[in-house]
């Protein structure tokens, strides 16, 4: 059975798919939720789930990304996961921590990797003109929002979309893909799941 960490920032939706998921003849169990701040809401959530929650406030290690990825490591490894998973993590990983877990740490991103890496995904899908926008879930490697993608869903860009609720379609198929990649990967599949 593979051990799965995943780190939140925020209220944890993606979070809760993946720990909901995670049943039965599933090949993972989640072991921790870890957040860079105590008042990330998904905390409560994860407990709520049954599964171990805690933090690592980045604030105190203002300007030494170093030191702060440090601590985070130490309380991963406490929890001895075999894969990593982001959640709607905000904090940019150095290559060092990277490079720990490379082939091991998935990431969500909502767009249809490789456009629009980084932040204000949606609105540049919509400033672009873009006919359809969507979802990518990928292995981390040190350069962001790249590396091996594992599965991607679309959503079409309706006339009148604004970045709000084009997000907010983009979020379902999120909530879709994500558990359908983890449990694949969980098995040594790393074949891409395409979603419609």
């Amino acid at each position: 059975m593979k051990r799965v960490a995943i780190l939140i920032s925020g209220g944890g939706s993606n979070m809760v798919k993946l720990v909901e998921s995670m049943t039965g003849d599933h090949p993972a169990r989640p072991v921790l939720v870890l957040a860079n701040s105590a008042d990330a809401g998904g905390l409560d959530r994860a407990r709520a789930l049954g599964v171990e929650a805690d933090f690592v406030d980045h604030r105190p290690f203002k300007g030494d990304r170093a030191a702060f990825e440090d601590a985070l490591h130490a309380r991963i490894q406490h929890a001895r996961p075999d894969i990593l998973c982001l959640a709607g993590f905000m904090r940019v990983l150095t290559a060092g921590f990277v490079e720990h877990w490379q082939g091991r740490m998935l990431n969500i991103h909502p767009s249809l990797l490789p456009k629009y890496r980084g932040l204000h995904t949606h609105a540049r899908a919509l400033d672009a003109g873009d006919s359809e926008h969507g979802c990518t879930v990928h292995e981390v490697t040190p350069a962001l929002d790249d590396g091996p993608i594992l599965g991607q869903a679309r959503v079409p860009v309706l006339p009148g979309d604004t970045p709000e609720t084009l997000a907010a379609r983009v979020l379902v198929q999120e909530h879709r893909l994500y558990p359908l990649v983890l449990e694949r990967f969980s098995r040594g599949d790393r074949t891409p799941v395409l979603l419609p």
